[in-house]
């Protein structure tokens, strides 16, 4: 994010609430490589000059009530998912896995409005979706 721009003037900026906020970001923070922008007990702030996202602690006593399985299953009852335009598919992946989610595997990807799309899930089993530019899907070219 440049100096002169505020997280509010952003075009997109989404919040999640979550039960381990700090696990939760650092999924987001590394597989989106976005800037940890603010961070206080109550919420992580990341962003780039595109976007902010914005992960909530839940309060303790909706915490205490959210079980989290190992590995996450995928909260797929949900009327939204979120769509993050991404450098590389397979980093992604990589970066998903380390952190608490995942991905399908890349065969299942699909390709449309070139970008190849891929779903996958956070530490919390919240669903979303990677796309890259076709150029870009697969990484680096040799």
């Amino acid at each position: 994010m440049n100096q002169r721009q505020s997280p509010s003037a952003v075009r997109c900026s989404n919040v999640i609430y979550a039960k381990d906020a700090r696990r939760l970001a650092e999924f987001y923070r590394r597989t989106l490589a976005l800037a940890t922008l603010e961070a206080t007990p109550a919420f992580v702030l990341l962003g780039d000059d595109a976007m902010v996202l914005t992960i909530v602690q839940a309060p303790e006593a909706i915490a205490a009530q959210i079980t989290i399985e190992d590995p996450p299953v995928r909260r797929e009852d949900t009327p939204i998912k979120c769509s993050f335009l991404v450098d590389d598919l397979t980093r992604v992946r990589a970066e998903a896995a380390a952190t608490g989610g995942g991905t399908l595997p890349l065969a299942r990807a699909w390709d449309w409005q070139g970008q190849r799309h891929l779903d996958g899930h956070d530490p919390e089993g919240n669903v979303l979706q990677f796309r890259a530019l076709l150029a870009e899907a697969d990484g680096p070219q040799a």
